[in-house]
């Protein structure tokens, strides 16, 4: 596990946005045991309160859930594994978006450049 932490946003944001990313991505899969908090400390060289932290804005949002002394594991939950996804899409989309007004380009050119470089990007 890698995460390229920044100096702006708060580490446990980047924390809960990485596994947000494993989810989208199938790396971490519905039910899947993740590292408990202090080996994910350990793992990421952060303080275990920020683990713990992040652990818990996860299970606030259901992203995943911790029965008794087993361990934590991803959520099977069909609704927030797709709101997910659908999230981190939307995200790279307004930053995408916002970018490309910046320069004032025009929407149908816009649209061409992204299907030609998408379809080029699959082929690959």
């Amino acid at each position: 596990m890698k995460v390229n932490f920044n100096n702006r946003d708060p580490v446990y944001i980047q924390v809960i946005r990485h596994f947000k990313e494993q989810i989208a991505t199938g790396s971490l899969e519905p039910g899947q045991e993740i590292l408990s908090r202090r080996e994910l400390a350990n793992k990421l060289k952060i303080n275990p309160n920020t683990a713990q932290r992040a652990y818990k804005e996860m299970e606030e949002q259901g992203l995943i859930y911790t029965e008794r002394n087993l361990p934590s594991r991803i959520t099977k939950d069909e609704q927030v594994l797709h709101a997910v996804r659908e999230e981190l899409i939307l995200q790279a989309v307004d930053s995408f978006i916002t970018s490309v007004r910046s320069i004032n380009v025009p929407l149908h050119e816009v649209l061409d450049l992204v299907k030609e470089n998408y379809e080029k990007q699959v082929e690959e």
